[in-house]
């Protein structure tokens, strides 16, 4: 692709571009070196893109609210028909709020640091209670794949695929461990918004945040986009499969713009209500730390199902090239 063929970026009320043209290329996806979920480590390839160079932002999400009148899925109580296994009492509008404890839990139990709060949404991120009024510039949460999707429709822009998110997050150092080279905390400057100490009742917030941290907060990656690795986990639209596919054995057969996973096979039969489908989010969180989902990675993945929000899961958009 040549210069005059790329599209034309949107551009901020500043009148600055809100996207960076990523020129796509080959890398290895993946890694064998992590979680299995990631492996096997395999060729990829995608075309250029336009990618957000941030994740979208309370700012951003409310001046789609106040265009559309969109109604996000945590600000709706559920219809019990759908949940059938669920508990009465839990059938409400809500959402996963991260309720740190103040002494050591079992790790295993993802319900010592959860809680599913009534009234907790965007708008009210850590319950009923609070607000987004000092937090415009902070990465909207709470946000589930179908407002994700929604959003991107009403600015003309898409959401990543696995491959281009992971390709965009690697900005260019193809095969480091982190998005900025192979040293998590590169002479001793934490790099992204991610948790210090013994998770989840200890965070001694040495990168000076305790939860959600302002975008463009850390430095940009070789691409020049921002907040790929840490603060909030970001929807991709794959669907789910619990490994990559293999190395493709010839270079001609190496997978061109992939879409990983397929719906039907994106259930886990080992939860409760298997019959949701899952997406692959990516990039960790705030809430990720060295001794619990070690996640900051461009090559991590995490299955999330597509009906749940939660404090730590927003998202960010791309432009295609054939969109404009």
């Amino acid at each position: 692709m040549n210069i005059a063929e790329r599209p034309v970026p949107n551009v901020d009320e500043t009148g600055a571009s809100d996207s960076i043209f990523i020129l796509g290329g080959t890398f290895r996806m993946g890694s064998d070196r992590h979680y299995p979920e990631e492996a096997p480590s395999h060729m990829v390839s995608v075309d250029g893109f336009w990618m957000d160079r941030t994740p979208v932002t309370n700012r951003q999400f409310k001046q789609f609210v106040r265009a559309t009148g969109h109604v996000t899925f945590a600000e709706v109580a559920p219809d019990p028909k759908d949940y059938p296994d669920a508990l009465p009492h839990l059938i409400f509008a809500g959402s996963l709020v991260f309720t740190p404890p103040d002494y050591p839990v079992d790790l295993r139990d993802y319900g010592q640091w959860w809680t599913l709060l009534k009234g907790a949404n965007w708008r009210h991120p850590y319950g009923p209670k609070s607000n987004i009024k000092s937090l415009d510039d902070h990465p909207v949460v709470h946000i589930a794949y179908a407002d994700a999707l929604a959003y991107a429709r009403w600015a003309g822009k898409d959401l990543p695929t696995e491959a281009e998110w992971e390709f965009a997050a690697r900005g260019g150092l193809d095969g480091a461990e982190f998005a900025w080279g192979d040293e998590f905390v590169p002479g001793g400057v934490h790099q992204a918004n991610t948790w210090q100490g013994h998770f989840p009742f200890e965070n001694r917030c040495e990168d000076g945040h305790a939860r959600t941290s302002p975008v463009m907060t850390f430095p940009p990656n070789g691409y020049g986009v921002f907040d790929m690795i840490g603060n909030v986990w970001e929807w991709t639209s794959d669907w789910w499969a619990p490994k990559h596919s293999a190395d493709a054995k010839k270079d001609c057969c190496i997978p061109q713009n992939p879409r990983g996973g397929c719906e039907h096979d994106s259930h886990d039969p080992s939860l409760p209500l298997s019959r949701i489908p899952r997406k692959v989010i990516k990039g960790g969180s705030h809430l990720c730390a060295p001794n619990y989902c070690r996640r900051y990675r461009p090559a991590a993945r995490h299955a999330e199902p597509i009906d749940t929000s939660t404090s730590h899961l927003g998202f960010r958009c791309i432009t295609r090239s054939g969109r404009k």
